[in-house]
Formats: C-alpha cells, structure tokens, sequence
C-alpha cells in the first residue's frame, strides 16, 4: 500500500487489478440509490423479475417487490459465473481441530448434492416453506448444509452458536416454535470433547421441537431417544441428490438470527431472501475484492451474522473456495492460525480486534517462518480495532502491500455497510472508512441535527437503506420500531453507534451510545479512551466503563491484560500519564484493575455492560453469550480484593 500522511492508499498493481477501483462509483450510486441497487439485483437469477424496486412506508419497507428468487439457486445451478465452470472447483474446505485429523474438500457439486439430500430428508420429516428449523452445530460442514437445505426448500434457519448454553438455546427455540432442531453429538475445543447433545436434550424442553438430527462428529456416547432423535447419516441414505429450488418472494423470510446482549430477551432480527441476497453477493465482492480463485478464510463462526454472510453465503454466491476451521486460532499452538493461512494458501482473511490483539500479544518471533506470500487482503470486523493493533496487522501479517479493509455492520444490517473498498481507499487506521456505494449515512446529535467533521454524534442510516437490512424483530414488532426507529421520526435507521467523520468522509465508530461516558460535562467514548490505553507497549487489551461520581457526574474504570508482568503502580501511572497526553487533563481515572481476560462474546466483542454492572449491583444477566464466563468470577476476586 501506499501512505500519504495519514492515508493509505492501494498500489498501483492492487488498484489496476481490482473489481472496482474508479471512486466515480460513489457518485453514480449517489444519484439514484435505487436504480443502483436494482442493477446490482439484475446480475442475479430470478424467477420472476420484481414489479417495484423499492417500497418505503416509514418505518417500513421492501425491496424488489414481487421478485421470485432462491439464494441456492444462485449459488448453484444458476450462479452468474456459470455452473459447468464451477461444479468442479472446490466450495468448502473444513480444517478439523485436532491437526491430525483429515481436512475435508466439498466441490460445488458435491456441496448441490449433500445440500439436496439432506433437503429432501427434511421435507420426508414434513419440514415445508415458512417453518422454521433450529441449528445447533459446530464448525462442519454440516452446518453450511443445514443452513443451504433450510434455504432450498424455503424452510427458515435459525442458526444457534454452539458454545451457547442450553438455556440461550431454548429461549430461541420457543421464541422460534422450530419443530426440528439440528446438532451433533460433540466437537473438539482445546482438543476436549464438547457434548453438544447433552446440552441440546436440555434445551428442547418445554419446545415445539419433535424430531432432533444428530450429526456424528466426536464419536462421544449420548443418550438416545429412539422416537424423537435421528442420526444425519441414516437419515439422508438413500435420499435423491436432486430437489428443486423452492420459488420465494424476495420479501418472504430466509433466516432468523438472534442478537446477543446481556439483559432482557435476544432479539430475533428477520432476514429476508431477495435484499440479503443481493446485499450478500456484492458486498463481498467489491469489499474483498473476492473472485472465484480465491481463498477465502473468515474467522468468524456461523452462529454469527459475520459467520452467516461471509463465512457461507457471500463467497458461495461469488463462487470462491472458503475455509472453515472447528478449533480456536491458538490451539494447540499460539500459531495455528498462521499455519492454517500457510497451509491453505489463504488470499483473502478477516478476523477480530480481538484475534489481532491476540496475535499480537504472542509477538512476532513466531511469526518468522511465515512468509504469508498468498496473502493479498485483510480485513478486521466486530469492533473498532486500534492505531497499534492496524499498524501491527498491515506490517506483520499483510507485509505493507496487503489493503487493511475495516469494517462496519451489525446483526441487524445483514452485511457490510461502512468500509473502503480495496481498490479505491483511502484507509486510516481506527477509521472504518465510507459508507458503501448506494447507501447515506449521517452523524447527528440527540435532537436528529447534523454535527460538524471531527464531531462525535449518532450514526444513523438513511433511506433508501440497505437492502440487507433486517424487516422486522420476529414475534415483537413493537420491540423493532422502539429499538430502531423512534429515535428519529420512523424515517432513519438508528444504529445505536457512536461516530464520527473526518474531512475526507472517513466514518470512525467510536462505541456504542451506552459507551459514552460523561466526564465533567465532556463527553468521551470508551472507544477512543482504550485507543489511548493501547499505545502503552505491554498493555495487550483493555476495556473502559464508566461509573457514578459525585463531583464529575461518571469517571472511567479501566481493565487492562497485559503482555507482559508489570506492577500495579507503573500501570497506573502510564495510564494516566497516556490519558493526559492523548486525551487531555479533563480525563483521569477511577480505578485501573489488572485481569487475565476480559468477557468477550465468541465474535470477539467486549462485554462492557457486564463490566459496568459490576459496580452498579444490578444482575448481570445471562452470560451464556460469552466466550469465556469464568473471567467474570476472575474480575469480581480482582475487584474485591
């Protein structure tokens, strides 16, 4: 890449040969945001062409209305890239946990088959269009199957991460009425046997679920009910390998994906099969510059909606060849995620902060053998990621030539929204980049008033919208317009995000709303507070929360894990020293506590509010979203003592 100041721009050779590399493309979007979606939507095969591209009745509204279309379709007998040149190229290749163990390559075809097969046995179990099937699988290919065969026949998926608890599951399962639910009898983790089954038993009770398939991965014994249970292999012998696309409108529901959070019920975002589709294909095209010989490898797992579009449908539709990976990036060596890119010849890489941080955190040295030569893009996504740790991202891993292509969506958005495309720039660290082509963002203050560059405000999303965007929070519409819409007349999509613009339209998301603190009448997110901290050479990660005070109104706790020993002391006078420097005088801290680990959801976000709780009384909620829950009983010992 090139750097001019404080922007880095792609080479000459990554611009020359990208999909998109004339900026001109934002300005003819910009005309007519809806013409420019409809031409994106025409590259797609449909069965019937819609009536009306975009129908707006605030705070509602469709896309391609009346349009006939099935996402498997697309991805495979009617693929834009044509289906005689890719049946044979592979699809998914799946690198099991434990190194030993044999890595399995799905070609296109062989994906088409399986995904038929097992279509084919779901509607022999009476599964038909509109009912929903619940999905409560690792990192196999079978998820991917699951996920395609729910799609085929019109079924709606709901995909549950598989570290949840059975509890999170169960209320997902309620909510949902699923009457099938889909999971194994165990998978590998830190190369320890999880028993998945015992916790899906569990989990169906008091549900509408009455048949349950098992999946044969670990091997591990599991109790059986021999009228209810059904194991995948038996189920799908001797079903047909081929079943037609069922024909769906553009507007009918593909999935439902439950959001995570740490108080209250999680909310089911709807998804519907025309915008996703559309949405899903092209924003991983342009923003990964993604062509068919790619290997695509994101991090993310499917339970996530990163896990969901680009960890299944966007390279599918786009043809490439993605990796799947059961196990976790360190395990059994801080290296094993480099050796995965390595061994697969990974092109293209998106990951977390957090993963970076983790990287980082383990140091360069063993990062010497690696050349990461196929390397040609990577990508961050789930939370604002630091000035250090993008530094520490484009030199080690992407060798200063590979475009670092931030990003910046939600659950609720069903794909990318914010970035720069890699064929264009420019890319500033801590800064997400611009919105995509054919879509309007503006950063307002509370009463809805556009603020100044450089000025934090609302991140709010303007209309035409994304096609992508969810329609609806399933069973609770009244859930949907409060959360998203009452904030500014029911006519802007409210992100909850806090942002800010600088003076070349580079969008930086600085925090959630309810990570803003409020210091002596100034207003700090946690964002930019643990930006500063991170500057400090053996801090490794830290998050920021704010609590009562009598005199300033909120002051900052600060948790930090570090790299390397360091006393308390030393801490906490570089902290504040770093504060004062970075920040101002204004900025001082409450508390600064050493951790082991921050609580952490799997997709790498930091639990803040479960911090922050900490200190208010309040119940900390359900913590089966996280990753890690015994670093919540870590953080109340170093708290307390």
């Amino acid at each position: 890449m090139l750097k001019k100041g404080d922007l880095y721009y792609p080479s000459k050779e990554f611009a020359h040969s990208a999909i998109i590399n004339n900026k001109k493309i934002y300005k003819d979007a910009g005309k007519n945001p809806i013409k420019f979606w409809e031409g994106l939507a025409k590259e797609l095969f449909w069965f019937k062409k819609w009536k009306k591209a975009f129908i707006h009745k605030p705070p509602y509204f469709q896309w391609f209305v009346g349009g006939k279309i099935n996402i498997t379709s697309n991805i495979f007998e009617n693929n834009s890239l044509g289906w005689e040149n890719i049946k044979n190229k592979a699809a998914i290749i799946w690198e099991p946990e434990i190194p030993e163990e044999r890595q399995r390559v799905l070609t296109y075809y062989e994906l088409f088959r399986e995904v038929n097969r097992f279509a084919n046995a779901l509607k022999r179990l009476g599964v038909k269009k509109g009912d929903r099937v619940g999905i409560y699988l690792p990192m196999i290919p079978e998820a991917i199957i699951s996920m395609l065969a729910c799609a085929r026949i019109g079924a709606i998926h709901t995909v549950v991460f598989s570290a949840f608890s059975s509890s999170a599951l169960q209320i997902r399962l309620q909510d949902t009425k699923a009457k099938v639910l889909i999971t194994a009898d165990g998978y590998y983790r830190r190369a320890k046997v999880i028993d998945l089954k015992r916790n899906a038993d569990e989990a169906i009770k008091n549900t509408k679920v009455k048949k349950m398939i098992v999946v044969k991965r670990a091997g591990n014994e599991v109790a059986w009910n021999r009228n209810r249970d059904l194991w995948w292999q038996n189920l799908v012998a001797g079903e047909s390998d081929e079943c037609d696309a069922q024909i769906m409108d553009a507007e009918d529901t593909l999935f439902i994906l439950y959001t995570s959070g740490s108080t209250g019920k999680p909310k089911g975002t709807v998804q519907t099969c025309g915008g996703y589709a559309v949405q899903a294909k092209f924003t991983g095209k342009w923003i990964f510059d993604l062509r068919k010989d790619d290997i695509f490898w994101s991090t993310a797992d499917l339970g996530w909606i990163t896990g969901h579009t680009y960890s299944c449908y966007s390279p599918l539709l786009n043809a490439a060849t993605f990796v799947i990976f059961e196990g976790a990036p360190n395990s059994p060596t801080p290296d094993r995620w480099a050796r995965i890119i390595e061994k697969y010849g990974i092109t293209i890489f998106y990951t977390a902060p957090t993963a970076v941080r983790m990287f980082k955190k383990y140091g360069a040295d063993i990062l010497k053998k690696y050349k990461f030569e196929t390397l040609r893009l990577l990508s961050s996504v789930g939370e604002p990621i630091d000035e250090s740790s993008w530094k520490w991202y484009f030199k080690e891993i992407g060798k200063n030539r590979c475009p670092v292509v931030d990003t910046w969506w939600q659950t609720e958005t069903g794909g990318i929204l914010i970035t720069s495309l890699p064929g264009i720039g420019p890319f500033r660290p801590c800064f997400t980049g611009l919105p995509f082509p054919g879509l309007k963002f503006d950063i307002v203050d509370d009463k809805g008033k556009r603020v100044s560059s450089n000025k934090q405000g609302n991140l709010v999303l303007l209309p035409p919208f994304a096609p992508g965007l969810l329609r609806g929070i399933y069973r609770n519409p009244e859930k949907y317009l409060k959360t998203y819409w009452r904030q500014c007349g029911k006519k802007i999509y409210f992100t909850s995000d806090a942002a800010l613009k600088d003076k070349n339209g580079l969008i930086r998301i600085v925090g959630r709303i309810d990570d803003v603190l409020k210091v002596a009448g100034h207003r700090f997110t946690t964002g930019e507070l643990e930006d500063a901290v991170s500057h400090i050479s053996y801090i490794s990660e830290s998050a920021v929360v704010g609590v009562l005070d009598e005199i300033k109104g909120q002051v900052p706790i600060i948790f930090v894990v570090l790299k390397e020993t360091t006393p308390v002391e030393k801490v906490q006078k570089e902290i504040k020293l770093q504060l004062r420097k970075e920040i101002g005088p204004i900025i001082s801290t409450k508390q600064v506590y050493i951790v082991k680990d921050l609580p952490k959801t799997r997709s790498g976000k930091i639990m803040r509010r479960i911090l922050r709780k900490l200190f208010t009384g309040e119940e900390l909620g359900d913590l089966s979203t996280l990753s890690n829950q015994e670093s919540v009983e870590h953080i109340k010992s170093v708290i307390n003592n």
